[in-house]
């Protein structure tokens, strides 16, 4: 009479020895299941089998460019921008053809909560997607790119990994858009620091605190923003030009010495 291990092995398509193997004896050899693409010959549809590196090119020399032809034009903002469904539509064919996987092997998500102007509460993500890129001969390449998204309900996540996508294709496909070089413009950078007033310079001037090193440095900044014959209120309520009055208040505190 079988026993029970034997039946349901023998209902799973195997055979269980009828007694168990002695404590000592020897382990059987571990033998490897045989690679089921050892003997892969590419048919004539299937891509080149060359290295991932040498697929990745090809898919970037395929892919001239994708311009911004989507717009952004909400509350008053409105820009130009390659949505993630126009890149993939544009990569998904030419990796295809070149026998390239992209796979996210790993995805670390961090979340926090963010209030519009209007009061609204949005759910912020931040992902960091660790991508594998494999080409036609298994080999691969390993890829990190982030994304960021926010969403009133639970699709943060997922717009966060699209943008992580889009930063992959163009940044490491140095997808190029066709615009304008940014150096064809020349642009003066300005101050970024707000200017002073020239009350404010006067009420430092007029500081007891304020030493007479201060007071010359002062002149400086005054005669850079082109100040020197702003009027001000001195001590006394009289009118007087910062040019006139810095000077005054320094001699005043060196005792007449320059």
């Amino acid at each position: 009479m079988s026993t029970i291990t034997e039946r349901a092995a023998a209902a799973a398509g195997r055979t269980e020895p009828a007694t168990p193997p002695a404590e000592n004896a020897p382990a059987e050899e571990f033998v490897p299941a045989a690679d089921p693409m050892a003997n892969y010959e590419p048919g004539d549809n299937d891509p080149e089998q060359v290295p991932v590196g040498v697929a990745w090119l090809r898919v970037r020399r395929d892919i001239r460019a994708i311009s911004k032809d989507q717009q952004y034009n909400q509350a008053g903002t409105r820009f130009n921008f390659r949505g993630v469904d126009t890149v993939v539509n544009v990569f998904g064919p030419v990796t295809l053809k070149h026998g390239v996987n992209v796979l996210s092997s790993k995805v670390e998500a961090s979340y926090g909560e963010k209030t519009t102007a209007k009061g609204t509460k949005m759910r912020e993500c931040s992902v960091l997607v660790t991508w594998t890129i494999m080409g036609p001969l298994g080999d691969t390449l390993t890829l990190q790119t982030m994304g960021e998204a926010l969403d009133t309900a639970d699709k943060a996540t997922t717009k966060a990994q699209s943008v992580a996508l889009r930063t992959l294709l163009l940044g490491f496909g140095l997808t190029p858009t066709h615009d304008k070089d940014p150096d064809a413009d020349r642009i003066e950078r300005g101050n970024d620091a707000p200017v002073r007033s020239a009350e404010s310079y006067r009420d430092e001037i007029l500081d007891k605190k304020t030493s007479p090193q201060r007071i010359q440095q002062i002149g400086y900044e005054v005669a850079n923003l082109r100040m020197l014959n702003a009027k001000v209120q001195n001590e006394t309520g009289e009118w007087e030009t910062l040019d006139s009055l810095g000077p005054r208040i320094y001699k005043e505190r060196t005792g007449g010495g320059q």
